[in-house]
């Protein structure tokens, strides 16, 4: 796991892989601000206007709470695009890595494994509503988890535990899924769950690192790769037939 990481690791800075990085890179940095620009919005208007909506509807009595809790909003308003960039970076790049699947798999194939039968290249639009799907999970259960971040150190932990699950089971599939249908893919994700799980883990701490998680489709497409060739088995001729139709 540590070699496919090194690999992984090495390879986003080669020749061929810089145009990919620069692409990933900047639709990554049109997606932050976009979402962050949204966010900061929502935010100002609940403190604006929500104030009053939330009064109307709880009462009187909840005046001075609702106060507080505006106050609060305000500022985390004026945080909205660092908070953002943050809160909802594991997401973006699971978009992100949708679109650059194919382009950082085919690269990986054939300078590590040229002997061997190459991936099928995922229909855009199943990649994308992969892509999609995990971002929305991942939002889900960050928003879940976000009041015990508020109220105990606990939250940041699950945040990196969900990204490790969400982000090992969305990179692992799109790599399988080059090799075998939807199907047998996600089984074979179930099958090695720890495994893959813990691959995850050097994922999550790649998008935890400011800046340089731009680059976290690069480095966890590539290093998926090198996972699924690893757990295929060494003879590649007993991998699955690719997707007969798509």
């Amino acid at each position: 796991m540590l070699d496919a990481a090194v690999k992984a690791l090495s390879q986003m800075i080669s020749p061929p892989m810089r145009s990919i990085l620069w692409r990933s890179i900047g639709l990554a940095l049109v997606l932050i601000v976009v979402l962050a620009i949204g966010l900061q919005r929502l935010l100002s208007w609940f403190a604006t206007y929500g104030e009053v909506w939330l009064e109307g509807l709880l009462g009187p009595s909840w005046h001075a709470s609702l106060e507080v809790l505006s106050w609060i909003i305000s500022i985390a308003a004026g945080f909205g695009v660092v908070f953002g960039s943050v809160f909802l970076m594991p997401a973006i790049t699971s978009l992100v890595a949708s679109f650059f699947v194919d382009d950082v798999a085919d690269i990986v194939e054939r300078e590590y494994y040229p002997a061997e039968r190459p991936g099928t290249a995922l229909p855009f639009n199943q990649a994308i509503l992969e892509g999609i799907k995990t971002a929305l999970l991942t939002i889900l259960v960050y928003l879940i988890a976000l009041p015990l971040v508020l109220f105990a150190g606990a939250g940041f932990l699950i945040f990196f535990l969900a990204a490790a699950w969400l982000l090992g089971r969305e990179y692992f599939e799109l790599a399988a899924m080059r090799f075998r249908s939807p199907e047998d893919a996600k089984a074979m994700r179930r099958d090695n769950a720890a495994m893959i799980f813990t691959a995850g883990l050097f994922i999550a701490a790649f998008v935890s690192i400011p800046v340089v998680n731009l680059a976290t489709p690069i480095f966890g497409m590539a290093f998926m790769v090198h996972m699924h060739k690893r757990l295929s088995g060494p003879r590649p001729e007993l991998i699955e037939p690719a997707r007969q139709m798509r």
